[in-house]
């Protein structure tokens, strides 16, 4: 077999946990549905197969005491991926994460690690409404002693997901639904990618988007279109937003003098304000008009197609923000064909 394939963000999730299960016995993945005939949108499977029932299980419906259960193993010695269909549900357990799991290296001194992954899925799809929609990353990265990951392509999830496991602190990886069918050529030997380095996705010279998750894609397509009109987008997929590493966005930013931040969840209190106060402080005399946000809409989210498709941001969203930015006339997309995963994805159950 090659060294590098092109692959799937499901395929090289699931390549991670194989390959970092082989090489450290202390590592087990568990959760609700884990060894089921889902497999997590394939991500688990093969390794209850591989590992048996004792490093890969099913768990009661019980999001507070199965988190405790992480903490207890990892303060002892083990390395556990928990692993969360919903990451609306990780509410459930929030006492463990913020008032345990995020201080219990510090309360200790430093002398108790807590090497857990908390591994949890996002996105839209079928109409889920309010309790299934959520994103959430900027709650958790807002605990101090929590890191939050959100990997954007399959190489990433791959390297990311390998550093999360080898980190002595709790890390939250946000994977969301609709990235599993990505493909990308990854390694197939393990790899790590660093918890605190952004990932330049598009260069370009005219503006900056700092962009989440799927947000990337939409950017991505937004930037392929502009570019026949000559307008060079630059994309910065942060990844890792605490530790957030803002180096990259500024050093761009001060290039391009424009900036969006397109975040896959609410704006209000949410990553794209800090994005944007960062921004505003660091680049001030380069900016050449306000930060620009892009984000779902300020409600609970529509079960209704035609008003969930209002509620999400889009490509067609980015295009217009950067033509008022940049002065330009409104682009024809009566031809434009923008990408949606429906006829992929086929929900969990």
């Amino acid at each position: 077999m090659k060294k590098n394939r092109i692959i799937t963000y499901q395929q090289a999730i699931n390549e991670a946990l194989v390959q970092e299960m082989q090489r450290d016995k202390s590592v087990f993945v568990y959760g609700l549905g884990v060894p089921d005939h889902k497999r997590i949108f394939g991500t688990t499977s093969g390794l209850v197969e591989k590992f048996g029932p004792q490093r890969c299980f099913d768990t009661p419906l019980s999001e507070d005491s199965m988190m405790g259960l992480g903490l207890g193993a990892a303060i002892n010695g083990l390395r556990p991926v928990h692993v969360h269909i919903r990451i609306d549900f990780l509410l459930l357990a929030m006492n463990q994460l913020a008032n345990m799991i995020s201080s219990f290296r510090y309360m200790s001194g430093g002398k108790l690690k807590v090497p857990l992954v908390v591994r949890v899925v996002i996105g839209r799809g079928w109409g889920q409404g309010p309790q299934h929609s959520k994103s959430m990353h900027s709650i958790f990265a807002h605990i101090p002693g929590l890191k939050v990951v959100l990997p954007t392509t399959a190489r990433d999830a791959k390297g990311l997901l390998i550093s999360a496991i080898r980190d002595d602190n709790p890390v939250i990886f946000i994977e969301h639904r609709w990235l599993y069918w990505q493909e990308e050529e990854v390694s197939e030997k393990p790899f790590v990618i660093p918890l605190e380095e952004a990932n330049i996705l598009r260069k370009g010279k005219d503006l900056t988007i700092v962009a989440t998750s799927w947000m990337n894609v939409e950017a991505l397509k937004a930037a392929e279109i502009l570019e026949k009109r000559g307008v060079s987008i630059e994309i910065i997929d942060p990844r890792t937003i605490a530790p957030f590493n803002d180096k990259d966005i500024i050093k761009s930013v001060k290039r391009t003098g424009y900036c969006i931040v397109a975040d896959n969840d609410w704006l209000h209190c949410g990553f794209s304000a800090e994005v944007a106060a960062r921004v505003s402080e660091k680049c001030f005399g380069k900016l050449k008009y306000p930060v620009q946000r892009i984000g779902f809409a300020p409600t609970p989210c529509p079960t209704a197609r035609h008003l969930e498709n209002e509620f999400y941001p889009s490509a067609i969203k980015i295009i217009r923000m950067i033509e008022k930015m940049l002065k330009l006339t409104p682009t024809d997309l009566s031809k434009e064909e923008f990408y949606s995963h429906e006829k992929k994805f086929k929900g969990p159950f």
